[in-house]
């Protein structure tokens, strides 16, 4: 397999490496070439495996509005990877994958409701260095979502960078996991 990343693909080998590599072909339909980038630091993947399963586990945000989250921020940041797993994932968790394929075009399609839009207008603005998050659109989320689905809106945001920016400076590129599945090609913006 012929690799971009800036780091090179370590053997994932061992009993741990042995689940990890199972798991991940029935979940992806292949390994991830930032199994092999992370290896080199097992201490680092086992503790950020952890805590996406743990995060898989919340419950006080909409899914649907956590994936357009994860994906407008991957979209932001310019991690392909994240953006097409999250399409994949999108797929798999029967989620509206129609309007999946939109986030990359959020603010030119007509696909969301105000409250969508808000979610990853908040994505993007918490992925701006600094952050550029309102008052006013906290106060929209909040009185919409709550505080305990802001707060767990917000940590899902910060997870969502810690990823993406992970993936595009280590230079992992997207392994097309939703062509695999038959997909149709996520959409482009027009500003992009």
């Amino acid at each position: 397999m012929t690799t971009t990343t800036r780091v090179p693909l370590a053997e994932v080998n061992g009993i741990y490496g042995a689940l990890v590599k199972r798991f991940s072909k029935r979940r992806f339909g292949q390994v991830p070439e930032s199994l092999g980038v992370m290896w080199h630091n097992k201490a680092v993947l086992k503790d950020i495996l952890r805590f996406a399963g743990s995060s898989s586990k919340w419950s006080s945000c909409d899914a649907q509005l956590k994936s357009f989250a994860h994906m407008a921020v991957a979209a932001e940041v310019g991690c392909g990877f994240c953006l097409d797993l999250g399409y994949f994932e999108a797929h798999n968790e029967k989620l509206d994958t129609e309007k999946a394929r939109e986030v990359p075009r959020w603010r030119e399609s007509d696909a969301f409701t105000e409250l969508e839009r808000d979610v990853m207008e908040y994505a993007v603005a918490m992925s701006q260095t600094p952050p550029t998050v309102t008052d006013a659109l906290s106060a929209r989320l909040l009185d919409q979502l709550g505080a305990p689905a802001l707060v767990e809106l917000t940590a899902f945001i910060s997870a969502a960078n810690l990823a993406s920016r992970t993936n595009v400076a280590l230079g992992v590129k997207s392994q097309e996991f939703s062509t695999s599945c038959g997909l149709k090609p996520l959409a482009t913006s027009s500003t992009t």
